[in-house]
Protein backbone atom coordinates (compact mmCIF):
# COMPACT_ATOMS: atom_id res chain seq x y z
CA UNK A 1 0.00 0.00 0.00
CA UNK A 2 1.10 3.53 -0.72
CA UNK A 3 1.41 5.74 2.36
CA UNK A 4 1.20 9.48 3.00
CA UNK A 5 4.86 9.79 2.04
CA UNK A 6 3.92 8.75 -1.50
CA UNK A 7 1.48 11.63 -2.02
CA UNK A 8 2.32 15.26 -2.86
CA UNK A 9 -0.45 16.92 -0.89
CA UNK A 10 0.61 20.57 -0.63
CA UNK A 11 -2.12 22.89 -1.85
CA UNK A 12 -4.35 20.01 -2.89
CA UNK A 13 -7.76 18.91 -1.63
CA UNK A 14 -7.38 15.58 0.16
CA UNK A 15 -10.42 13.50 1.06
CA UNK A 16 -9.71 11.53 4.25
CA UNK A 17 -12.02 8.62 5.04
CA UNK A 18 -11.81 8.48 8.84
CA UNK A 19 -13.59 6.37 11.45
CA UNK A 20 -15.39 8.84 13.72
CA UNK A 21 -18.23 6.52 14.74
CA UNK A 22 -18.27 7.55 18.38
CA UNK A 23 -20.97 6.96 21.01
CA UNK A 24 -23.19 9.95 21.74
CA UNK A 25 -25.46 10.82 24.64
CA UNK A 26 -27.55 13.46 22.93
CA UNK A 27 -24.84 15.74 21.56
CA UNK A 28 -22.26 14.68 24.15
CA UNK A 29 -19.47 12.36 22.99
CA UNK A 30 -19.02 9.72 25.67
CA UNK A 31 -15.86 8.13 24.22
CA UNK A 32 -13.64 10.11 21.82
CA UNK A 33 -11.09 7.34 21.27
CA UNK A 34 -11.73 7.04 17.55
CA UNK A 35 -11.47 10.78 17.03
CA UNK A 36 -8.15 10.89 18.86
CA UNK A 37 -6.89 7.96 16.78
CA UNK A 38 -7.71 9.88 13.59
CA UNK A 39 -5.86 13.04 14.58
CA UNK A 40 -2.26 12.06 13.66
CA UNK A 41 -3.03 11.46 9.97
CA UNK A 42 -5.10 14.65 9.70
CA UNK A 43 -2.41 16.66 11.47
CA UNK A 44 0.28 15.29 9.16
CA UNK A 45 -1.72 16.42 6.13
CA UNK A 46 -2.33 19.83 7.71
CA UNK A 47 1.38 20.26 8.42
CA UNK A 48 2.15 19.42 4.79
CA UNK A 49 -0.18 22.10 3.48
CA UNK A 50 -3.09 19.97 2.34
CA UNK A 51 -6.68 21.16 2.20
CA UNK A 52 -8.21 18.38 4.28
CA UNK A 53 -11.79 17.19 3.75
CA UNK A 54 -12.73 14.53 6.30
CA UNK A 55 -15.63 12.14 5.72
CA UNK A 56 -17.02 9.54 8.09
CA UNK A 57 -20.19 7.79 9.24
CA UNK A 58 -22.01 7.74 12.56
CA UNK A 59 -24.52 5.09 13.57
CA UNK A 60 -27.08 3.56 11.21
CA UNK A 61 -29.35 6.27 9.76
CA UNK A 62 -29.91 3.97 6.74
CA UNK A 63 -29.85 6.57 4.01
CA UNK A 64 -32.01 9.10 5.84
CA UNK A 65 -31.16 12.44 7.43
CA UNK A 66 -31.65 11.91 11.17
CA UNK A 67 -30.42 14.72 13.46
CA UNK A 68 -29.42 12.32 16.24
CA UNK A 69 -26.74 10.92 13.90
CA UNK A 70 -25.24 14.25 12.89
CA UNK A 71 -21.46 14.57 12.93
CA UNK A 72 -21.65 18.21 14.08
CA UNK A 73 -20.55 17.37 17.69
CA UNK A 74 -17.62 15.44 16.23
CA UNK A 75 -16.49 18.47 14.24
CA UNK A 76 -16.26 20.44 17.48
CA UNK A 77 -14.24 17.78 19.27
CA UNK A 78 -11.96 17.23 16.28
CA UNK A 79 -11.23 20.95 16.22
CA UNK A 80 -10.34 20.92 19.92
CA UNK A 81 -7.92 18.03 19.42
CA UNK A 82 -6.32 19.62 16.34
CA UNK A 83 -6.12 23.03 17.98
CA UNK A 84 -7.82 24.72 15.03
CA UNK A 85 -11.31 25.33 13.70
CA UNK A 86 -12.93 22.56 11.64
CA UNK A 87 -15.45 23.76 9.09
CA UNK A 88 -18.62 21.67 8.99
CA UNK A 89 -20.63 20.90 5.86
CA UNK A 90 -24.30 20.36 6.58
CA UNK A 91 -24.61 17.84 3.76
CA UNK A 92 -22.36 15.19 2.21
CA UNK A 93 -22.01 16.06 -1.48
CA UNK A 94 -24.50 18.91 -1.84
CA UNK A 95 -24.11 22.70 -1.99
CA UNK A 96 -22.74 23.02 1.55
CA UNK A 97 -20.05 20.35 0.99
CA UNK A 98 -19.08 21.83 -2.36
CA UNK A 99 -18.87 25.33 -0.93
CA UNK A 100 -16.83 24.26 2.08
CA UNK A 101 -14.43 22.27 -0.11
CA UNK A 102 -13.89 25.15 -2.52
CA UNK A 103 -13.21 27.66 0.27
CA UNK A 104 -10.58 25.58 2.07
CA UNK A 105 -7.10 27.06 2.26
CA UNK A 106 -3.82 25.20 2.78
CA UNK A 107 -3.66 23.64 6.24
CA UNK A 108 -7.39 23.97 6.87
CA UNK A 109 -9.79 21.13 7.73
CA UNK A 110 -13.45 20.47 7.00
CA UNK A 111 -15.77 17.65 8.02
CA UNK A 112 -18.67 16.49 5.86
CA UNK A 113 -22.00 15.44 7.33
CA UNK A 114 -22.70 11.74 7.97
CA UNK A 115 -21.90 9.65 4.89
CA UNK A 116 -24.73 7.26 5.72
CA UNK A 117 -27.30 10.01 5.20
CA UNK A 118 -26.73 9.19 1.52
CA UNK A 119 -28.35 5.93 0.29
CA UNK A 120 -25.51 5.47 -2.20
CA UNK A 121 -22.91 5.01 0.53
CA UNK A 122 -24.11 1.56 1.59
CA UNK A 123 -26.00 0.53 -1.54
CA UNK A 124 -25.63 -3.06 -2.72
CA UNK A 125 -26.23 -1.84 -6.29
CA UNK A 126 -22.85 -1.11 -7.89
CA UNK A 127 -24.19 1.63 -10.17
CA UNK A 128 -25.93 3.49 -7.32
CA UNK A 129 -22.84 3.26 -5.14
CA UNK A 130 -20.59 4.33 -8.00
CA UNK A 131 -22.72 7.38 -8.77
CA UNK A 132 -22.44 8.58 -5.19
CA UNK A 133 -18.71 7.80 -5.14
CA UNK A 134 -18.17 9.99 -8.20
CA UNK A 135 -19.86 12.95 -6.49
CA UNK A 136 -17.82 12.39 -3.32
CA UNK A 137 -14.56 12.02 -5.26
CA UNK A 138 -15.42 15.22 -7.13
CA UNK A 139 -14.83 17.22 -3.95
CA UNK A 140 -11.12 16.35 -3.86
CA UNK A 141 -7.98 15.60 -5.84
CA UNK A 142 -6.47 12.88 -3.62
CA UNK A 143 -7.82 10.20 -1.27
CA UNK A 144 -6.45 8.89 2.03
CA UNK A 145 -8.05 5.82 3.57
CA UNK A 146 -7.68 6.01 7.35
CA UNK A 147 -10.96 4.57 8.64
CA UNK A 148 -9.79 1.11 9.59
CA UNK A 149 -13.04 0.38 11.41
CA UNK A 150 -14.86 0.50 8.05
CA UNK A 151 -12.43 -1.29 5.71
CA UNK A 152 -14.41 -4.53 5.90
CA UNK A 153 -17.39 -2.76 4.28
CA UNK A 154 -17.86 -2.51 0.51
CA UNK A 155 -19.13 1.05 0.82
CA UNK A 156 -18.68 3.90 -1.62
CA UNK A 157 -16.33 5.97 0.55
CA UNK A 158 -14.21 2.95 1.41
CA UNK A 159 -14.16 0.87 -1.77
CA UNK A 160 -15.22 2.96 -4.79
CA UNK A 161 -13.71 6.40 -4.14
CA UNK A 162 -10.07 5.20 -3.92
CA UNK A 163 -10.56 3.69 -7.38
CA UNK A 164 -11.38 7.16 -8.71
CA UNK A 165 -8.56 9.20 -7.13
CA UNK A 166 -4.81 8.82 -6.52
CA UNK A 167 -4.80 7.24 -3.08
CA UNK A 168 -2.79 6.10 -0.08
CA UNK A 169 -3.33 4.53 3.31
CA UNK A 170 -3.27 6.80 6.33
CA UNK A 171 -1.06 6.18 9.32
CA UNK A 172 -3.82 4.51 11.34
CA UNK A 173 -4.57 1.92 8.65
CA UNK A 174 -0.86 1.23 8.13
CA UNK A 175 -0.39 0.67 11.87
CA UNK A 176 -3.45 -1.60 12.14
CA UNK A 177 -2.34 -3.77 9.24
CA UNK A 178 1.18 -4.10 10.64
CA UNK A 179 -0.25 -5.28 13.97
CA UNK A 180 -2.63 -7.76 12.37
CA UNK A 181 0.13 -9.20 10.22
CA UNK A 182 2.12 -9.72 13.38
CA UNK A 183 -0.84 -11.67 14.79
CA UNK A 184 -1.11 -13.86 11.69
CA UNK A 185 2.30 -14.15 10.06
CA UNK A 186 5.04 -13.56 12.62
CA UNK A 187 3.59 -14.62 15.93
CA UNK A 188 5.71 -15.19 19.00
CA UNK A 189 4.50 -18.07 21.16
CA UNK A 190 2.75 -18.89 23.38
CA UNK A 191 -0.03 -17.18 21.42
CA UNK A 192 -3.14 -16.64 23.55
CA UNK A 193 -6.48 -15.26 22.37
CA UNK A 194 -9.14 -14.04 24.81
CA UNK A 195 -12.65 -13.82 23.37
CA UNK A 196 -15.71 -12.42 25.09
CA UNK A 197 -18.74 -10.38 24.23
CA UNK A 198 -22.32 -11.43 23.84
CA UNK A 199 -22.63 -13.78 20.89
CA UNK A 200 -20.73 -16.78 19.55
CA UNK A 201 -22.34 -16.12 16.16
CA UNK A 202 -20.43 -12.84 15.86
CA UNK A 203 -17.13 -14.71 16.02
CA UNK A 204 -17.72 -18.04 14.23
CA UNK A 205 -15.22 -17.41 11.45
CA UNK A 206 -12.50 -16.02 13.69
CA UNK A 207 -12.80 -18.92 16.16
CA UNK A 208 -12.56 -21.46 13.35
CA UNK A 209 -9.46 -19.78 11.94
CA UNK A 210 -7.77 -19.11 15.28
CA UNK A 211 -8.07 -22.74 16.33
CA UNK A 212 -5.49 -23.46 13.62
CA UNK A 213 -3.07 -20.84 14.96
CA UNK A 214 -3.28 -20.31 18.73
CA UNK A 215 -1.90 -22.17 21.72
CA UNK A 216 -4.69 -21.14 24.09
CA UNK A 217 -8.18 -19.77 23.64
CA UNK A 218 -9.84 -18.23 26.72
CA UNK A 219 -13.60 -17.76 26.39
CA UNK A 220 -15.58 -15.45 28.67
CA UNK A 221 -18.47 -13.02 28.42
CA UNK A 222 -21.93 -13.96 27.25
CA UNK A 223 -20.60 -16.33 24.60
CA UNK A 224 -19.10 -18.59 27.29
CA UNK A 225 -22.57 -19.84 28.30
CA UNK A 226 -23.16 -21.37 24.87
CA UNK A 227 -19.86 -23.24 25.27
CA UNK A 228 -20.84 -24.41 28.75
CA UNK A 229 -24.26 -25.53 27.51
CA UNK A 230 -22.60 -27.39 24.63
CA UNK A 231 -20.72 -29.38 27.26
CA UNK A 232 -24.04 -30.28 28.87
CA UNK A 233 -24.01 -27.85 31.80
CA UNK A 234 -26.92 -25.86 33.24
CA UNK A 235 -26.63 -22.14 32.46
CA UNK A 236 -29.89 -20.88 33.97
CA UNK A 237 -31.15 -17.68 32.39
CA UNK A 238 -27.74 -16.70 31.03
CA UNK A 239 -27.30 -15.49 27.48
CA UNK A 240 -27.51 -18.54 25.22
CA UNK A 241 -27.53 -19.18 21.48
CA UNK A 242 -29.26 -22.52 21.12
CA UNK A 243 -28.79 -22.51 17.35
CA UNK A 244 -25.00 -22.43 17.78
CA UNK A 245 -24.62 -25.46 20.06
CA UNK A 246 -23.63 -27.89 17.30
CA UNK A 247 -21.13 -25.37 15.92
CA UNK A 248 -19.62 -24.89 19.37
CA UNK A 249 -19.37 -28.65 19.95
CA UNK A 250 -17.39 -28.74 16.72
CA UNK A 251 -15.04 -26.06 18.08
CA UNK A 252 -14.55 -28.02 21.30
CA UNK A 253 -13.71 -31.18 19.34
CA UNK A 254 -11.38 -29.31 16.99
CA UNK A 255 -9.52 -27.71 19.90
CA UNK A 256 -9.04 -31.10 21.53
CA UNK A 257 -7.83 -32.60 18.26
CA UNK A 258 -5.31 -29.81 17.69
CA UNK A 259 -4.11 -29.64 21.27
CA UNK A 260 -5.40 -26.10 21.75
CA UNK A 261 -6.02 -25.27 25.41
CA UNK A 262 -9.62 -23.99 25.24
CA UNK A 263 -10.36 -22.49 28.65
CA UNK A 264 -13.88 -21.80 29.96
CA UNK A 265 -14.98 -20.10 33.19
CA UNK A 266 -14.82 -22.04 36.47
CA UNK A 267 -17.19 -19.69 38.30
CA UNK A 268 -19.47 -16.78 37.49
CA UNK A 269 -21.33 -13.95 39.16
CA UNK A 270 -24.91 -15.18 38.85
CA UNK A 271 -27.48 -12.41 39.30
CA UNK A 272 -31.21 -12.55 39.87
CA UNK A 273 -31.82 -10.27 36.88
CA UNK A 274 -30.09 -7.97 34.42
CA UNK A 275 -29.60 -4.80 36.41
CA UNK A 276 -26.58 -2.91 37.84
CA UNK A 277 -27.89 -3.35 41.38
CA UNK A 278 -29.16 -6.95 41.03
CA UNK A 279 -28.29 -9.30 43.91
CA UNK A 280 -25.82 -11.99 42.85
CA UNK A 281 -23.84 -14.96 44.14
CA UNK A 282 -20.61 -16.53 42.98
CA UNK A 283 -21.52 -19.99 41.67
CA UNK A 284 -19.86 -22.82 39.78
CA UNK A 285 -19.95 -22.12 36.06
CA UNK A 286 -21.11 -25.70 35.50
CA UNK A 287 -24.15 -25.36 37.77
CA UNK A 288 -25.79 -21.96 37.38
CA UNK A 289 -29.19 -21.97 39.12
CA UNK A 290 -32.20 -21.98 36.81
CA UNK A 291 -33.39 -18.63 38.17
CA UNK A 292 -30.01 -16.86 37.80
CA UNK A 293 -28.02 -15.44 34.91
CA UNK A 294 -24.27 -15.08 34.65
CA UNK A 295 -23.17 -11.46 34.25
CA UNK A 296 -19.41 -11.76 34.83
CA UNK A 297 -16.65 -14.31 35.33
CA UNK A 298 -15.94 -15.11 38.98
CA UNK A 299 -12.79 -14.72 41.11
CA UNK A 300 -11.41 -18.21 40.43
CA UNK A 301 -11.82 -17.68 36.69
CA UNK A 302 -10.09 -14.32 36.87
CA UNK A 303 -7.14 -15.99 38.57
CA UNK A 304 -7.19 -18.86 36.06
CA UNK A 305 -7.24 -16.53 33.05
CA UNK A 306 -4.45 -14.39 34.50
CA UNK A 307 -2.37 -17.53 34.95
CA UNK A 308 -2.99 -18.59 31.36
CA UNK A 309 -1.79 -15.16 30.20
CA UNK A 310 1.29 -14.98 32.43
CA UNK A 311 3.80 -16.62 30.06
CA UNK A 312 2.21 -15.48 26.78
CA UNK A 313 4.35 -13.77 24.18
CA UNK A 314 1.43 -12.65 22.00
CA UNK A 315 -2.12 -11.88 23.15
CA UNK A 316 -5.18 -10.78 21.20
CA UNK A 317 -8.20 -9.77 23.29
CA UNK A 318 -11.62 -9.08 21.82
CA UNK A 319 -14.76 -8.80 23.92
CA UNK A 320 -15.48 -8.07 27.60
CA UNK A 321 -15.73 -10.80 30.22
CA UNK A 322 -19.03 -9.52 31.61
CA UNK A 323 -21.40 -6.58 31.65
CA UNK A 324 -18.61 -4.07 32.22
CA UNK A 325 -21.03 -1.15 31.93
CA UNK A 326 -22.34 -2.19 35.38
CA UNK A 327 -19.71 -1.54 38.07
CA UNK A 328 -20.54 -4.72 40.02
CA UNK A 329 -19.97 -6.84 36.91
CA UNK A 330 -16.86 -5.14 35.49
CA UNK A 331 -14.32 -6.99 37.64
CA UNK A 332 -13.70 -9.83 35.21
CA UNK A 333 -12.99 -7.49 32.32
CA UNK A 334 -10.73 -5.41 34.55
CA UNK A 335 -8.83 -8.51 35.70
CA UNK A 336 -8.09 -9.58 32.13
CA UNK A 337 -7.05 -6.05 31.16
CA UNK A 338 -4.72 -5.77 34.15
CA UNK A 339 -3.19 -9.17 33.36
CA UNK A 340 -2.38 -7.87 29.88
CA UNK A 341 -0.95 -4.63 31.26
CA UNK A 342 1.31 -6.64 33.57
CA UNK A 343 2.38 -8.98 30.78
CA UNK A 344 5.60 -8.82 28.81
CA UNK A 345 3.73 -10.06 25.74
CA UNK A 346 2.81 -8.17 22.58
CA UNK A 347 -0.76 -7.30 23.58
CA UNK A 348 -3.51 -6.23 21.19
CA UNK A 349 -6.93 -5.02 22.31
CA UNK A 350 -9.26 -5.78 19.43
CA UNK A 351 -11.37 -2.65 19.32
CA UNK A 352 -15.10 -2.33 19.92
CA UNK A 353 -16.32 -3.01 23.44
CA UNK A 354 -12.87 -4.10 24.64
CA UNK A 355 -11.37 -0.71 23.80
CA UNK A 356 -14.39 1.04 25.31
CA UNK A 357 -13.97 -1.02 28.49
CA UNK A 358 -10.32 -0.02 28.81
CA UNK A 359 -11.30 3.64 28.70
CA UNK A 360 -14.36 3.27 30.91
CA UNK A 361 -12.34 1.47 33.58
CA UNK A 362 -9.73 4.22 33.52
CA UNK A 363 -6.89 1.89 32.55
CA UNK A 364 -3.76 3.30 30.89
CA UNK A 365 -4.02 2.88 27.13
CA UNK A 366 -0.23 2.82 26.82
CA UNK A 367 -0.26 -0.29 29.01
CA UNK A 368 -1.12 -2.27 25.87
CA UNK A 369 1.01 -2.68 22.77
CA UNK A 370 -1.89 -1.68 20.52
CA UNK A 371 -5.57 -0.79 20.90
CA UNK A 372 -7.36 -1.36 17.62
CA UNK A 373 -10.01 1.03 16.31
CA UNK A 374 -11.76 -1.65 14.28
CA UNK A 375 -13.45 -4.53 16.08
CA UNK A 376 -15.30 -6.03 13.11
CA UNK A 377 -12.51 -5.26 10.65
CA UNK A 378 -9.91 -6.83 12.94
CA UNK A 379 -11.97 -9.99 13.33
CA UNK A 380 -12.55 -10.37 9.61
CA UNK A 381 -8.83 -9.90 8.94
CA UNK A 382 -8.06 -12.61 11.48
CA UNK A 383 -10.62 -14.85 9.76
CA UNK A 384 -8.48 -14.58 6.65
CA UNK A 385 -11.04 -12.61 4.67
CA UNK A 386 -10.18 -10.05 2.00
CA UNK A 387 -11.25 -6.64 3.27
CA UNK A 388 -12.67 -4.47 0.45
CA UNK A 389 -11.23 -1.21 1.79
CA UNK A 390 -7.72 -2.65 2.07
CA UNK A 391 -7.97 -4.24 -1.39
CA UNK A 392 -8.91 -0.85 -2.86
CA UNK A 393 -5.93 0.82 -1.20
CA UNK A 394 -3.57 -1.89 -2.45
CA UNK A 395 -4.55 -1.36 -6.10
Amino acid sequence: MRTLDDLDVKGRRVLVRADLNVPLDGETITDDGRIRASVPTIRTLVDRGAKVIVCAHLGRPKGQVKPEFSLRPVAGRLGELLGQAVAFATDVVGPSAQGVAEELQEGQVALLENLRYEPGEESKDDATRQAFAERLAGLAELYVGDGFGAVHRKHASVYDVPRLLPHAAGGLVVAEVEVLRRLTEATERPYVVVLGGAKVSDKLGVIANLLTKVDRLLVGGGMAYTFLKAQGHEVGGSLLQEDQLDQVRGFLNEAAKRGVDLVLPLDVLAATHFDPSAPYDVVEATAIPADRQGLDIGPRTRELFAGKLADARTVFWNGPMGVFEFDEFAGGTQAVAEALIGSEAFTVVGGGDSAAAVRRLGLPEDGFSHISTGGGASLEYLEGKTLPGLAALED
